[in-house]
């Protein structure tokens, strides 16, 4: 049996107990916040603002909002290059899955949330500083091992056994670029923008085969950008959009305040900016400067003990990587 390039994936319970384990990416939102002294209050704090905001938007016949808490999951996906038990920790994502507490039932939440990459590390913190690129510039070939690293894991048995749908993936809008409001109004999602083009990271993310779409929910200061290989706003059911939405919403208050927290909403015509001064900063301690210097520090870490010593397989397999999902990539585009 040929268990080159196999795949499989754990899982951590992200609760106020959580510490990151040797092979987290120290750079993830969750794992940030999971150090220092005030490491539990943290934890509680955003998992409190998590729940809250859940139990905001889905409102219906939960007069107290109290109805509904989240659990968290962090997935770890690992691929052994060679076969040989040497598996590297390639990407982790986030599922949820939601406590109706009126019925005792438990839900699925959405698979994806926070996006996690080491190859993404050495991608933009080392390959795009090296050779020098500007901002919007990028080598030829940007992203196509990552993309279909990405593809080869979320089309894998290993994890088609485990998660019944396709991630979802939900970050921050880019700085570099200007969003405008449109007409359309999703129940759950809310306003819908657009841009007139493409970021660097919506490019990135199309080689995984996704395709973004931008939305700013019901009482939210700032659009969501939420990648996607299917279809949005008919694949998911309500409950996981808003399990995406109150989990990434706040992550991004906590770390992106300038954009997510401000004081007042985007208009309709909308350019995000870190410089932005009216915003209120949550009670939660988040390292920001530390975790831009992790993403060069691991990208690094990635280029000596993955890129390089597996450069001619990954360059062999990638060139013979099987066309049946570029299928998907080219419908999800």
């Amino acid at each position: 049996m040929n268990t080159a390039f196999q795949c499989s994936i754990k899982r951590i319970r992200f609760d106020e107990n959580y510490e990151p384990g040797n092979s987290t990416r120290l750079t993830t939102n969750f794992a940030n916040l999971a150090r220092g002294e005030y490491r539990q209050e943290n934890l509680r704090k955003t998992l409190a603002m998590i729940n809250n905001r859940f139990n905001s938007l889905a409102h219906v016949d939960n007069p107290k909002g109290d109805r509904y808490s989240l659990e968290i999951d962090i997935i770890s996906a690992e691929i052994d290059i060679e076969g040989n038990g040497q598996a590297f920790p390639f990407i982790e994502m986030l599922k949820s899955t939601i406590t109706d507490h009126k019925t005792n039932e438990r839900i699925d939440g959405m698979i994806g949330n926070s996006f996690s990459s080491y190859v993404r590390d050495y991608d933009f913190s080392v390959l795009l500083t090296e050779k020098s690129f500007k901002t919007g510039e990028k080598p030829e070939n940007f992203g196509d091992l990552h993309g279909k690293l990405y593809q080869h894991l979320v089309y894998s048995d290993v994890f088609k056994t485990e998660f019944k749908k396709q991630p979802v993936i939900c970050l921050s809008v880019s700085t570099t670029k200007t969003y405008y409001r449109t007409a359309n109004i999703h129940p759950i999602l809310g306003v819908e923008y657009k841009n007139n083009e493409y970021s660097r990271t919506d490019e990135y993310f199309k080689k995984m085969g996704l395709s973004v779409r931008y939305f700013k929910p019901e009482n939210g200061n700032a659009p969501l950008a939420f990648y996607c290989a299917g279809d949005l706003l008919r694949d998911y059911t309500d409950f996981e959009l808003i399990s995406a939405i109150s989990t990434m919403e706040s992550f991004q208050k906590i770390y992106r305040p300038e954009i997510y927290n401000t004081n007042s909403p985007a208009g309709v015509v909308y350019q995000p900016s870190l410089d932005y001064q009216d915003f209120s900063l949550t009670q939660i301690v988040y390292d920001r400067i530390e975790r831009s210097q992790l993403a060069v520090k691991q990208g690094k870490w990635t280029e000596e003990n993955f890129i390089k010593p597996y450069q001619d397989i990954l360059e062999q397999w990638a060139k013979n990587f099987t066309e049946m999902h570029s299928v998907h990539s080219e419908h999800a585009a």
